[in-house]
């Protein structure tokens, strides 16, 4: 195996251009993929973090007397994924808006009453916080009896759901993008090499050397250039997500924020699947080489 592995870094370093073309595409396959993945996992975190906060707001209608409040109360109350329940009477309400508003409180000063409804402010627990449910919920108690409106912010949800979804899209086609011109580059490469030895490898089958001796160098070279350029990828990443932190770590609307990085396993992973490029790319050329 080292005989195997010594022939496999001097091909390399005779076809040094070639090699680090390779390593070099091969990275920027993983940094593309790792990076939006790495995009995806933290707003993803950020939106957990804001459905955390979500509270459906319930508006009651101006007939609806305090006796009817508490058998509502209770239909809301036994509806699936309801946490807590508190009224927030009009009067309240205004307090509130005034507190929001107080750095304009020339738009409340005209005020002879109070325009607010009676509301119901609605805490969910974690596992009913996807838009479909929380859609769900409100259409059940927009239903009962004395509701005059439900309102969560469902445009803001489902658009940042939207484009979460069209991000994810996107990073996998130009993953899939990049990983095929690795696989592409590192198959040309293979070829390269394996055409300038053409005689040696004649020679090679006339004195009784197997397809798998004649590979074994080659598929230790894919395996080489594909952790090399998977280690540079992931270096590069961790370049990126240092200096990002440093800008984007502090407070936002939703309060403190910072920016994670994948665990140990992961990377691992994307190390892994530069290689595995590596092996495809070495696998096709092999293949065509041999047969013919």
């Amino acid at each position: 195996m080292t005989r195997f592995f010594g022939k496999a870094v001097r091909d390399m370093a005779a076809n040094a251009f070639l090699t680090l073309v390779t390593v070099i595409t091969i990275s920027f396959s993983v940094l593309i993929v790792s990076t939006f993945g790495l995009v995806l996992l933290n707003i993803s975190d950020l939106l957990d973090m804001w459905k955390g906060g979500i509270r459906v707001m319930v508006y009651l209608k101006e007939d609806c007397s305090e006796k009817k409040r508490p058998a509502l109360e209770h239909s809301i109350r036994n509806l699936p994924g309801i946490s807590d329940l508190k009224l927030i009477s009009k009067t309240e309400g205004l307090m509130r808006l005034k507190s929001q508003m107080k750095h304009q409180p020339s738009f409340l000063a005209d005020l002879k009453e109070n325009p607010l409804p009676d509301a119901y402010e609605i805490a969910l627990t974690p596992s009913h916080h996807h838009p479909d449910q929380i859609y769900r919920l409100a259409a059940s108690i927009q239903q009962m009896d004395c509701i005059d409106e439900v309102e969560y912010g469902q445009l803001w949800l489902e658009r940042f759901a939207g484009v979460l979804g069209l991000f994810r899209l996107a990073g996998y086609a130009l993953g899939g993008l990049f990983c095929m011109a690795g696989t592409f580059i590192v198959a040309n490469t293979i070829r390269l090499v394996l055409y300038s030895k053409r005689e040696e490898i004649e020679i090679m089958r006339l004195i009784g050397a197997t397809d798998g001796f004649i590979s074994t160098p080659f598929y230790l070279q894919a395996l080489i250039q594909g952790g090399a350029g998977g280690l540079l990828g992931t270096s590069l990443l961790y370049l990126i997500y240092f200096f990002a932190a440093i800008k984007v770590q502090g407070y936002t609307a939703f309060g403190p924020v910072s920016i994670r990085f994948f665990p140990i396993g992961f990377l691992f992973i994307l190390l892994l699947s530069g290689m595995l490029v590596g092996l495809i790319g070495c696998f096709i050329s092999l293949r065509q080489f041999l047969k013919g």
